[in-house]
Order: structure tokens, then sequence, then C-alpha cells
């Protein structure tokens, strides 16, 4: 599943520059210009600030990020101090060092709690969290550091525009973690593991109830319930099915599966279980 960019309306809020990708010889660059700085020549606060602003608008953003963060080392008392701070968790963000720019934006709200950009350092840090997330057969660590990032910057920030957009990730952050949940739950369907398949399937239903995947999950779980002998708990997923999906393709299938069920037909495992009972009698 890939998610949209956010790159437009991050740049709306600090920046108003085009975002492209970098260029080829950008590495290089921030690399001359590390060494460079690491020999420390003293520049005044507005001159340091403005070549690192100029970096920025030639989208030289790793560049642009080491001369944010020589403002701050130069004159860390000054006004300037703080804008820069921001600006290079912005200009990590644009040059896709994302674990940067969240040491950067966490740093600045560990120095600035209180300050008023300090929704958009969460809000970045959630961002940050969100571009880095893959697809559903991948490890979901960072999905759930994303949301539990939107998540706080809801919580403590509820009115701001960054908050808006963060409930809207959080939909979306949400719905790629139930797809795991089913992708997981499909396998063990395919093997036959009915238990841990209903376990995966009942958590999409009872953890991501809102997201897309729910009308699915609860046809997987009439199927698992079937195959496992559990006919009342089959019928209640088919019925909460029906529901509050009564026109979907799962709905039919569901009740598809619990008529045949009712007319006398057995699913293979419940057969193999049948049989073993005999052989033990």
């Amino acid at each position: 599943m890939r998610f949209p960019s956010l790159r437009f309306a991050i740049a709306a809020s600090l920046a108003s520059v085009l975002l492209l990708s970098a260029p080829a010889h950008a590495d290089q660059a921030a690399k001359r210009a590390k060494k460079e700085n690491n020999r420390y020549v003293a520049r005044d606060v507005e001159t340091l600030y403005n070549a690192a602003k100029d970096q920025l608008d030639k989208r030289r953003y790793k560049i642009a990020a080491l001369l944010f963060d020589e403002v701050e080392r130069q004159h860390p008392y000054s006004i300037w101090a703080r804008r820069a701070e921001l600006m290079s968790a912005f200009s990590h963000y644009l040059a896709q060092d994302y674990n940067e720019s969240i040491d950067a934006a966490q740093r600045f709200l560990s120095i600035h709690p209180g300050n008023k950009d300090a929704p958009y350092a969460m809000y970045l840090i959630g961002v940050d969290y969100y571009e880095q997330i893959g697809d559903v057969n991948r490890d979901q660590k960072t999905a759930q550091q994303a949301l539990d990032a939107m998540g706080e910057l809801i919580r403590r920030y509820p009115d701001t525009k960054y908050a808006a957009d963060a409930r809207l990730k959080v939909d979306l952050i949400n719905d790629h973690l139930a797809g795991r949940e089913m992708d997981i739950g499909r396998f063990y369907q395919r093997r036959a593991e009915w238990l841990a398949s209903v376990y995966r399937f009942r958590k999409v239903v009872d953890a991501y109830p809102t997201t897309s995947h729910v009308p699915e999950a609860l046809l997987r779980l009439t199927e698992s319930y079937l195959e496992l002998g559990v006919l009342g708990e089959a019928r209640k997923s088919a019925a909460v099915l029906g529901a509050n999906f009564p026109g979907s393709d799962w709905y039919q299938r569901a009740y598809g599966l619990i008529q045949k069920n009712e007319a006398g037909a057995v699913p293979a495992s419940g057969k193999a279980a049948k049989k073993a009972k005999k052989a033990k009698a």
C-alpha cells in the first residue's frame, strides 16, 4: 500500500519551495560542507541563516540542514537558533533523512516544549515515520510509531490544522495495520490453522472497526468458525456482517456458507474431527 506524499503540505507550512529530488552530488557536497563547518568559521547569525535558506531554496537539502545546525551551534541563544532547529528538521525531511529529521524535531521539543511551533514539530515527527511505512508484508513497527506520534499530536493539540491532517493519516495507518492482520490471517487459513486465523480476523474487527477490511474479516471469521465446528460463532459473525454490510458480496458468501452448513454440509476439517472421535471410541 502506498501512502500519499506529504511534502507539498509541509512545504506550504514552512517554506515556499518545490519538493523535488536533491541533485546527485548533494551527498558529496553535504560532506564537504560538514567538513568545512567542523573547522568552525565564525559567521554572524543572519549571514549563516540566509546561507542555509539559500541552499534550501536551491533544493540542496542536506547542505541546508548542516547550515541550519551551524546557526544553532554558533549562536545558541539567539532567536535565529530556535528557528534554525526546526528548519534543520524540515530540511532533513526534504532530504528523506527521516531519522535525522526526527532527532532534530525531538531536540526542538525538548528545548522548547511550549513554543508555538511545537505542534508542527510533533507533526513532522509523525510524518517522518509515516513516510517510512512499507507494504503490508513488512514489519509494522514504523506504522505503529507513526500512529503513536499522530495520536500524541491529536491528544495535545486537538484544534490545530496539524491535528486535523493527523486524523486523516491515522485512518490510513489503521487501514494499513488491519491489512497486515488480514494477510497473516489468510496465511493461517491456507495452512488450516483455524484458531490462529480466528485470532487475526477477530483483531481486525475489534481493533480496526472503521477500516475497509472489516467485511472480509467477518466472512473469514465465518469460514474459520465453520471449519472449527463452532456453528454458533459462525452465525454471529455472519449476522454482524449482514447487519452492517447487507448488500456486500462478503455477506452473500457468508450467508451461503451458513445455509449450506445448516443443510447438512460439514467442512472438511469437521469431517476429520468426527472420524478421529469415532476412531478413539
